[in-house]
């Protein structure tokens, strides 16, 4: 396991090497433009918070490792605002369980933030230090242009915010917003974004995916939805369907095997390089080919 003190040095030189005299990331894989959400694979994996098993969540060192393993096409973070506007990276509404401090994240400032230091799990593999966790505008010239970033909007009045900041980075085609909200998903289309729309099982019983697809690039479903449930999202219109939070090979194989074409994980180091099996007898129940586009590309 690659520790956070040999990670840093890593990140210092990419860093180094990706800031031009203007102070703009330059995306050297890919060229004069940044690596966009319609250049990705038929199959693609999601490195959820970064990994949550396998790295510390929404922490820097943890996006950078996933991105230096190479598991996964797509980081994933989560995005709350402190009360001075300052975009950060973060899940919960508290600090109480990621890092050594508490109470709610939008009643610090930036100034605060400084403050904040995330505390790795103990059930995490390797050794990891703790870290302060990075606000949203250190991981967009981090990575923005590099990988795809999909971003969850813990907090919809964000929005603009957000748009504005991937605007000026020219990142409106490289990130996805991500909410549980249709209405929050619209807006974010109409801000210019691209909008991808996450759903429980339990809404999906309802859920007439169809009628979202003028303004939702990414259907993000969860894989212990029904099986009917979640072939109506595949065949509902909407580009892309991903299967969210997949840790084991035979969630994978069953999402892929149904139809989504993206896997959302914890573990992708663990899922992400390992070929897919038929799923039985479930692929000829929804047609021929099934397997075959389940198929690691």
């Amino acid at each position: 396991m690659v520790t956070r003190t040999a990670l840093t040095g890593i990140a210092g030189l990419t860093s180094l090497a990706l800031v031009g005299q203007s102070g703009a990331i330059t995306p050297l894989e890919w060229g004069p433009g940044p690596l966009t959400v319609s250049a990705l694979p038929r199959v693609v994996y999601t490195a959820h918070r970064g990994g949550a098993r396998e790295v510390p969540e929404n922490s820097m060192t943890g996006l950078m490792t996933a991105y230096e393993r190479g598991t996964a096409q797509v980081l994933d973070l989560d995005t709350r605002i402190l009360r001075d506007g300052t975009m950060v990276v973060m899940h919960d509404a508290t600090l109480n369980r990621t890092t050594y401090m508490g109470g709610p994240v939008h009643a610090l400032d930036r100034r605060d933030w400084q403050g904040v230091r995330l505390r790795p799990k103990d059930t995490l593999p390797g050794s990891w230090r703790s870290e302060r966790p990075p606000t949203l505008a250190e991981v967009l010239d981090r990575f923005g242009g590099r990988v795809v970033l999909m971003l969850e909007a813990k907090d919809p009045r964000s929005l603009r915010a957000i748009a504005a900041m991937l605007r000026e980075r020219g990142l409106t085609r490289s990130v996805l917003v991500n909410s549980n909200h249709p209405a929050v998903a619209l807006r974010s289309h109409r801000l210019g974004l691209l909008s991808q729309l996450w759903r429980s099982a339990h809404q999906m019983r309802t859920d007439r995916p169809a009628r979202w697809r003028p303004f939702v690039d990414v259907l993000d479903v969860d894989h212990k939805a029904r099986d009917r449930d979640l072939v109506r999202a595949v065949r509902s219109g909407i580009p892309r369907v991903w299967a969210h939070t997949v840790v084991t090979p035979a969630q994978r194989d069953r999402a892929l095997a149904l139809g989504c074409d993206g896997i959302i994980t914890d573990a992708p180091g663990r899922l992400a390089r390992v070929r897919v099996r038929p799923w039985g007898r479930r692929q000829g129940q929804h047609g021929q080919g099934q397997g075959q586009r389940g198929a690691m590309p």
